[in-house]
């Protein structure tokens, strides 16, 4: 999907300075943004994604009035390079006083992540976020002294969600997609993973327990063939493990690489959706984890079941460790480094359960996470420096990540669940907020 943008032109759209620039505009952006017909500033806008000023002129200072009306934020890309032109900064600084929300990338890409996030914006209103549950709130499920506290249980986060962004959240029953997936044969799930097998690296772990994680992927693909609107799926994969006899995490890998759906560990609502703001506009790599700062000390330790945290060279107070189901987590095969299904690690899973040990490459890193009523997120750059490795514990391949301010960090988290991203993107995120009036909360 493209965004639908309405240039605006001050004066006339024959000004030769205002067609070249459309022109190629219309040229550079081809991939990710369709240009409509220019529109007069103060005459009626056609329904749109947003608008582009292909041109800016010192007209803007007298014009703020109409410029107001416009739908915002403005995408001002003036330069024949895909981005402002120097020369714009004092008219978007006056603007931004006068409470215009304005965006002027600096470089082609952020441009394009814009537009995708206009495209996306309007996508989420036909889209739908599918989980696999059954009562989670309501108990009866395993460690529920643990997972009756997660708040996307709550019909009130669901309601903020659709309020918000116009997606819909679709539930599935677990038993069912487990029953639906014993049924499928040995034979049919053998030809898949004959078709998926040579570019799929596997540890020592039995033929029974790799079809069972096929025959996953098969169940949900097969429910994802008869809803394209469905852009992210989870399981209540932990908390209701005792309805399945594997766990989801090859169905992810594969379904995130063949078309691009993305996955949500323990159907978690809040982390699937941050990953679609971030995967669908951004492009970066992306995957959910649980964060252990080493400030939290022995209740840490306890559930990763670790003696200690890894040595580190800065203040530890500043680390965080970061592991989810024995392993760093679900990462997608193309955005890893090193990449591996093991047996699984966890004893609340079934014996014939696997798990993905994979690595993000090390380097800087930024955590971000949805925080309700999810008209902000929680945005915190850090660095990856290495990865720390314990025998016989909950964390035999956890990843080391150094932040900041890690005494504030600990403060303001807003969830064990952290989306962590590669490289540092506060400032792409920025742009991206402001399509999605969102506030990024840094740490």
């Amino acid at each position: 999907m493209k965004a639908k943008l309405v240039p605006i032109y001050f004066k006339t759209p024959d000004d030769p300075d205002f067609s070249f620039q459309l022109l190629k505009l219309r040229e550079i952006l081809a991939d990710v943004a369709e240009i409509l017909e220019p529109v007069h500033l103060g005459s009626r806008v056609p329904e749109t994604d947003g608008v582009i000023f292909p041109q800016m002129l010192g007209e803007a200072y007298r014009e703020v009035e109409k410029i107001k009306k416009l739908p915002q934020p403005l995408l001002i890309v003036t330069s024949e390079f895909g981005t402002v032109s120097m020369w714009d900064w004092e008219i978007n600084s006056y603007l931004t006083t006068k409470g215009v929300k304005v965006i002027g990338p600096t470089n082609l890409e952020k441009t394009k992540q814009v537009c995708r996030a206009f495209a996306l914006k309007r996508q989420l209103k036909q889209s739908k976020l599918l989980v696999y549950q059954d009562n989670p709130a309501s108990g009866g499920g395993n460690q529920d002294e643990i997972f009756k506290r997660f708040y996307w249980w709550e019909p009130e986060c669901i309601n903020s969600i659709e309020k918000k962004y116009g997606i819909s959240v679709v539930k599935k029953s677990f038993k069912k997609l487990a029953e639906d997936a014993r049924a499928i044969s040995d034979e049919s799930a053998q030809i898949v993973w004959a078709q998926k097998k040579t570019n799929t690296p596997i540890g020592k772990i039995s033929n029974r327990a790799v079809l069972s994680a096929v025959k996953t992927y098969m169940a949900v693909q097969m429910d994802l063939a008869k809803d394209p609107d469905i852009i992210a799926v989870g399981i209540n994969c932990l908390n209701e493990s005792m309805f399945s006899e594997t766990t989801p995490c090859l169905a992810w890998n594969f379904l995130y690489e063949d078309q691009r759906i993305v996955w949500g560990c323990e159907a978690d609502l809040v982390s699937m959706l941050t990953k679609v703001l971030i995967g669908k506009t951004l492009e970066v790599p992306f995957m959910m984890t649980n964060l252990y700062p080493f400030q939290m000390g022995n209740a840490a330790l306890k559930h990763e079941h670790i003696p200690n945290f890894p040595d580190v060279a800065g203040a530890p107070e500043n680390y965080i460790l970061a592991a989810h189901c024995g392993y760093l987590g679900v990462v997608p095969q193309s955005f890893s480094t090193e990449w591996k299904l093991q047996e699984k690690v966890l004893a609340i899973v079934d014996d014939n359960a696997t798990a993905i040990d994979a690595r993000l490459p090390e380097g800087e890193i930024t955590l971000v996470k949805l925080m309700p009523p999810y008209d902000r997120w929680s945005v915190v750059e850090g660095d990856l420096p290495k990865y720390a490795q314990f025998k016989n514990s909950h964390c035999l391949n956890g990843a080391v990540i150094c932040v900041p301010n890690g005494k504030r960090l600990v403060n303001d988290l807003v969830s064990h669940h952290y989306i962590i991203t590669t490289g540092h993107n506060l400032n792409e995120l920025e742009m991206v907020s402001k399509v999605f009036d969102l506030e990024c909360i840094t740490t």
